[in-house]
């Protein structure tokens, strides 16, 4: 299994460190992160005015937004090493008391869990029986802006940290999928994330595949199969199974 940690510069006035802004992204999905357009019910046109049509379609989607689930297939490339690492699990996204919640369960190569709820990322590791716990402090809107895309967010709300790019069709997994650019406009933002690539199943609605870039060249790309949306998600999914053992430890470097 990877470990956890971050390779980007650390953000100024926060209460986060780089290696907890790594954590995020490489724990919450693919995202983290993040960073999805999951749930996004809209019909694609490649005119002139396309992409404007998207964002307000994506804003009605954002309105309705229950919940999403799929299997997700997530590859981390290190340059470095020339090596990549892949985790098969199962990722869940809802909104529930005014916030949207995330939960993944990785069960190849090893059992682990990641939780975002309240404001806090959880990263539980059966085989060492040990929870990081991280505490993104004055960046929780950052950390959100990555839950939310396609998972409760609008579609406007992309352009306030984006530049976003229409780049045409391409076939994924035997889908033709519609391609979105996304470029952070923040320097803060851009020594964690270079850009991210979207691939958009235009007659679901989904994100078939998304790929996020860092500046050192390792990239996360994500797969999704098996999306369900606005199916009842027990409320068991967002809490972690430990033991009376469980350690809980808060990284800070």
């Amino acid at each position: 299994m990877t470990e956890t940690g971050f390779t980007a510069a650390e953000f100024q006035n926060s209460n986060i460190t780089f290696s907890s802004m790594k954590a995020l992204i490489r724990s919450l999905f693919p995202r983290l992160l993040t960073i999805t357009l999951l749930f996004t019910s809209f019909a694609w046109s490649q005119t002139t005015g396309g992409l404007e049509d998207v964002l307000n379609q994506m804003d009605a989607a954002a309105r309705k937004f229950q919940s999403t689930q799929a299997n997700v297939i997530w590859n981390q490339y290190q340059k470095v090493v020339d090596e990549t690492d892949t985790e098969t699990g199962r990722i869940y996204f809802r909104r529930e008391g005014g916030e949207v919640q995330m939960a993944a369960d990785f069960v190849e190569p090893d059992k682990k869990y990641v939780i975002y709820s309240g404001g806090k990322v959880q990263i539980y590791q059966p085989k060492i029986d040990q929870i990081n716990e991280y505490n993104p402090g004055k960046n929780r809107g950052d950390v959100e802006s990555y839950l939310v895309l396609g998972f409760g967010g609008g579609g406007h709300d992309l352009l306030k940290s984006y530049d976003v790019k229409f780049l045409g069709s391409e076939t994924v997994n035997g889908v033709s999928a519609r391609k979105l650019e996304l470029i952070p406009k923040s320097i803060h933002l851009r020594n964690n994330i270079a850009k991210i690539l979207l691939w958009i199943d235009p007659k679901r609605g989904v994100s078939v595949q998304q790929q996020l870039f860092e500046p050192s060249g390792d990239y996360h790309l994500s797969k999704y199969s098996d999306i369900q949306i606005d199916q009842k998600i027990p409320d068991s999914v967002f809490k972690l199974k430990t033991t009376p053992k469980t350690k809980i430890v808060s990284p800070q470097g």
